[in-house]
């Protein structure tokens, strides 16, 4: 099997029986925030445009480039679809010309044409992606390959289903806007900003351990921000507060743990894989590669000079307001009111568990912007009485955001029902907040339409089934996390009486089974007494079935 890396998530896989492309990625994404490094711009089009099969594994723009596909990609290419239960990915597709689908379920394998076996997990959280992520198994009948990209499968065993890995692609740095927008003060917003980045290595890190693959591949991230707004966000100098690390890094990382099979691969390296071996040829020199890492800033301040155009491009589209067809300046106030109104009274369960209003500052990230005559300085999204209304300049409610208007005027412009895929990872506002993180907000802000609205609300209708319970540290505690349904068999730690779930670092005290992270979502546990330990450890000696039997690494 060869493996061409093209950048972020992006890979060309060639087999006997065909070839796979993933992800592929180019342009820059988010109101041009985002850019592939290192830069893949060198990568020739026409060598992985005509291929068997392609896998797009959600629709966030660092994974879907609807502009790249439809200029380059070839439409005879057979689509492989995870198993969404909202067919957006498809319709989108669709809309680029792709007309022959294969319609996957969730970890069943299936055997495409020349013995060549797939199995897609699909993960289907409102929290996932834009309403679904996915990862990919790829079984050419000699070895298998695991593109596990930005996807967090709660249950990373099922992965194993068509054998062990051989080589996995993985993502170990951050995606998201998380801590560096909010108002926090300083030392706070350092000290939340290297736990993330602690966190988002020892995830990583406890995905291998559990999957155990013969190599492994740091994928998926970082991006660069090469707009003079956002350069700051890029990890220049290894800082231990920056949530963007390098592919160096985790590298690095994996080695001090003990952990062999690292291999580093840039856009335009290719692996070849073989039972046992995983030879990687670069497209670049070894001093040249040395220098992407060790000398960054230089490395993009040259990349920024390139691509220039691109930024002040994206600049011109949203630096001005978006007057209607009359030539009159957009009515925000009226346009999200008729769009979020009914919304809101669909919404109920994200109604409730926001149940605040929320402030949208439109007058910028600093607040200096001049608001327009005859409107508002800001608008309130008020999902106590469901109202849209005007904001008054004095109010400050629980929840804030504040974006250049333009930026707004393009989204409701465009209809676009993702903000998150959007506005919120381009890192072009500000938010702030009383009290702790709330998964509500943001789910709504990415279902923006009935459909998906209706689908986040019965997502959490559901969501408070438990699985059972199992014993670790002396605690009984239910198996499943009450965030996204993790199973804390294997990915659950205790110290001091916190519970850390390490597959998205959320933290729960076990004597209150008070979530630490956010509100809402309490977890069950109970201190058992010695002589319940004793039965279960008898048990347990005796070849009985227990709870106990659950406990991580027994």
């Amino acid at each position: 099997m060869r493996t061409t890396f093209l950048g972020q998530a992006g890979l060309f896989i060639e087999t006997r029986a065909g070839s796979i492309l993933c992800d592929p990625w180019f342009n820059p994404a988010y109101f041009g925030s985002w850019f592939p490094f290192p830069a893949n711009d060198t990568i020739d089009p026409a060598l992985i445009a005509s291929p068997t099969y392609l896998y797009i594994s959600h629709l966030h723009h660092d994974h879907f480039d609807p502009a790249w596909l439809s200029r380059h990609a070839n439409k005879d290419a057979t689509v492989l679809l995870p198993d969404y239960l909202i067919d957006d990915l498809r319709h989108e597709l669709h809309a680029l010309g792709f007309r022959h689908f294969v319609e996957t379920a969730d970890c069943e394998p299936i055997e495409l044409a020349g013995g060549l076996r797939v199995m897609i997990n699909a993960l289907t959280a409102p929290t996932d992606g834009p309403i679904g992520d996915s990862a990919l198994v790829v079984d050419d009948g000699e070895t298998r390959l695991l593109n596990l990209n930005d996807s967090r499968p709660p249950d990373p065993d099922k992965l194993l289903a068509l054998g062990p890995i051989d080589l996995l692609f993985l993502q170990f740095s951050g995606a998201i806007w998380y801590p560096m927008v909010y108002e926090f003060p300083e030392r706070a917003k350092t000290t939340l900003a290297h736990k993330k980045r602690v966190v988002q290595l020892a995830r990583a890190q406890r995905y291998i351990e559990i999957l155990e693959p013969a190599f492994v591949v740091p994928s998926a991230g970082p991006p660069c921000f090469l707009d003079d707004d956002l350069f700051e966000f890029n990890d220049l100098r290894r800082d231990p507060a920056n949530i963007f690390p390098d592919q160096e890094v985790f590298l690095d990382h994996l080695a001090a743990a003990g952990i062999q099979g690292g291999r580093l691969m840039l856009p335009g390296s290719v692996g070849e894989l073989r039972r046992g071996s995983f030879e990687v040829s670069h497209p670049l020199p070894d001093p040249e590669i040395r220098r992407i890492f060790e000398e960054r800033e230089t490395y993009l301040r040259h990349y920024q000079a390139r691509v220039r155009l691109l930024l002040d491009a994206e600049h011109v589209r949203w630096t001005g307001p978006q007057d209607d067809p009359d030539g009159e300046p957009l009515d925000l106030l009226a346009e999200l009111k008729a769009w979020f109104e009914p919304l809101m009274g669909f919404g109920e369960q994200i109604c409730v568990g926001i149940g605040a209003p929320v402030l949208l500052d439109l007058r910028g990230p600093q607040g200096l912007a001049v608001t327009p005559a005859g409107q508002p300085p800001g608008i309130v999204l008020d999902f106590v009485d469901q109202l849209v209304r005007p904001w008054d300049g004095i109010e400050t409610p629980r929840y804030i955001f504040r974006i250049d208007r333009p930026l707004v005027e393009i989204l409701v412009r465009e209809h676009e029902v993702d903000w998150v895929n959007s506005l919120f990872l381009s890192l072009r506002f500000r938010a702030a907040r009383k009290g702790p993180y709330n998964e509500f907000v943001y789910t709504w802000f990415k279902c923006l339409d009935l459909e998906r609205l209706q689908y986040a609300e019965g997502f959490y209708a559901e969501k408070a089934k438990s699985e059972g319970s199992f014993v670790l540290d002396g605690w009984e505690i239910q198996r499943r996390c009450p965030h996204m349904k993790a199973d804390l068999t294997r990915f659950a730690t205790i110290e001091e009486g916190v519970l850390t779930c390490s597959l998205h670092g959320w933290q729960y005290e076990l004597a209150s089974g008070r979530c630490l992270t956010s509100e809402g979502h309490e977890i069950t546990a109970r201190l058992l007494s010695p002589e319940e330990l004793v039965a279960l450890e008898a048990t347990a000696a005796s070849g009985g079935a227990t709870v106990a039997a659950a406990i991580p690494g027994d």
